[in-house]
């Protein structure tokens, strides 16, 4: 992949969205077949990947969340470990803003690895002067 690739990372809403077939799908799809192409990168962090799992144990079952987390390691992703530096980073984000814990720990990676936050959720307006976010419809 060339240094010159976008670097995508997703949040929690652009997981379900895609598992979904929700708005945004499409786009994530997208990104998703750029990734395998070699064309991007896509990130997503073991904190948001955490909210979708239990996202989806409650609306529906653990097998169910099993599944979803097989599906997202088959994807050609990147899954941020969280590490000290992250943990501090997301403590000091939602500190100063209002937005969820697992939220910040997406603005935190986003920021670290210089990546485009794609997500429609609308609690990241808060946070939209310190990463770059690419809004899904």
């Amino acid at each position: 992949m060339s240094p010159n690739n976008p670097v995508f990372l997703l949040d929690s809403y652009a997981i379900l969205a895609y598992l979904n077939g929700e708005s945004g799908a499409a786009r994530v799809k997208e990104i998703l077949r750029l990734a395998q192409m070699l064309e991007c990168q896509v990130l997503l962090c073991w904190i948001n990947l955490g909210e979708v799992l239990y996202i989806v144990d409650r609306l529906r079952d653990l097998h169910h969340a099993q599944l979803v987390l097989a599906l997202i390691e088959s994807l050609p992703l990147k899954l941020l470990p969280v590490d000290p530096d992250l943990i501090l980073e997301a403590a000091h984000i939602k500190a100063h803003n209002t937005i969820s814990y697992a939220d910040a720990f997406a603005v935190a990676a986003a920021s670290q690895e210089q990546a485009v936050l794609l997500t429609g959720d609308p609690e990241f307006k808060a946070v939209e002067t310190l990463v770059k976010i690419e809004w899904l419809s």
